[in-house]
């Protein structure tokens, strides 16, 4: 399989604007911006000998709620990545135009805990188009490792909605997997899609303004499903074993502002947690900790 690999993260900010053209009326059939179909991109996207800058790894901590550590919080590797995700999904050969791919599950399995100083190669790819019940699903594949060690890998599930799908080929993960009633309530700000936006790199018009937001169908902003899984993890920091795997499912989003219950319960070895809706009994995030990878 063809490997690119890059020498700095890329740009995001163009990667957005890429990413918005295949879905304008005309522009998005021009050649060279009208995405391929039923494909899966024979491509790998790379960078190496990362380092993790400490500022920029403290404002991720305050955005997420993590304490501050000698060791990277569980999701933060998916930062170092998400250029090369935008990367890939704004790439004509990938089967989708990015605008209107919804991140339906994820899956992060921590083979050890990354330190902070620690210099880390990363490698993307697109894999398992399959069918749903309502379109199709593809899997974004990262992979992080320390020399010849891999010390954490994560697969993004994306859903595109279209006519003409069928039964899933696999099963969800946490199907049939109910998040655990809370007492804890986050109040969240309306401005939250912004300031993880800021940090990510993840700028999509649906988590920034409610302007921007009801253009593509939400009443207002709408909480990155990102930050809802990192802010989960890092209230549940000190339960969580050093090698682990996290499933997730992200099943309604979180409209900003808003007020949501988080909850968690310990069964034997696994952890599960949820976040709900504080006024209407709606399920937003179930995620699922089982020790081991």
């Amino acid at each position: 399989m063809p490997t690119r690999v890059f020498e700095k993260a890329p740009a995001t900010v163009p990667l957005m604007l890429k990413a918005a053209l295949p879905a304008l009326p005309v522009v998005g059939s021009l050649p060279g911006v009208k995405h391929a179909s039923g494909t899966t991109p024979d491509l790998v996207l790379q960078r190496n000998e990362v380092v993790t800058d400490r500022r920029h790894l403290d404002t991720y901590n305050e955005v997420c709620g993590f304490p501050r550590s000698d060791f990277l919080p569980t999701p933060y590797p998916h930062m170092a990545a998400f250029g090369l995700h935008m990367t890939l999904m704004t790439d004509t050969a990938f089967p989708f135009a990015p605008m209107g791919l919804v991140h339906l599950r994820n899956t992060i399995r921590q083979h050890r805990r990354i330190r902070v100083k620690e210099a880390f190669d990363v490698s993307v790819r697109a894999a398992d188009l399959r069918p749903h019940p309502k379109g199709s699903l593809i899997d974004i594949v990262t992979t992080v490792s320390v020399g010849d060690e891999v010390v954490w890998d994560e697969v993004m599930t994306l859903f595109s909605r279209h006519k003409g799908g069928s039964a899933e080929t696999t099963g969800a993960p946490l199907a049939g997997v109910e998040a655990p009633d809370g007492v804890v309530h986050w109040k969240l700000a309306g401005d939250l899609g912004r300031r993880y936006g800021a940090v990510s790199g993840d700028r999509n018009p649906i988590h920034l303004y409610p302007l921007t937001a009801r253009a593509f169908g939400f009443p207002t902003n709408i909480a990155h499903g990102m930050w809802t899984l990192a802010r989960s993890l890092a209230a549940v920091q000190n339960k969580l074993p050093d090698a682990f795997t996290n499933d997730v499912e992200f099943r309604k989003p979180i409209l900003l502002p808003g007020t949501v219950v988080f909850g968690s319960r310990r069964e034997g070895d696994v952890l599960t947690f949820g976040v709900k809706g504080g006024k209407k009994p709606v399920t937003h995030l179930v995620g699922r900790v089982v020790p081991g990878v």
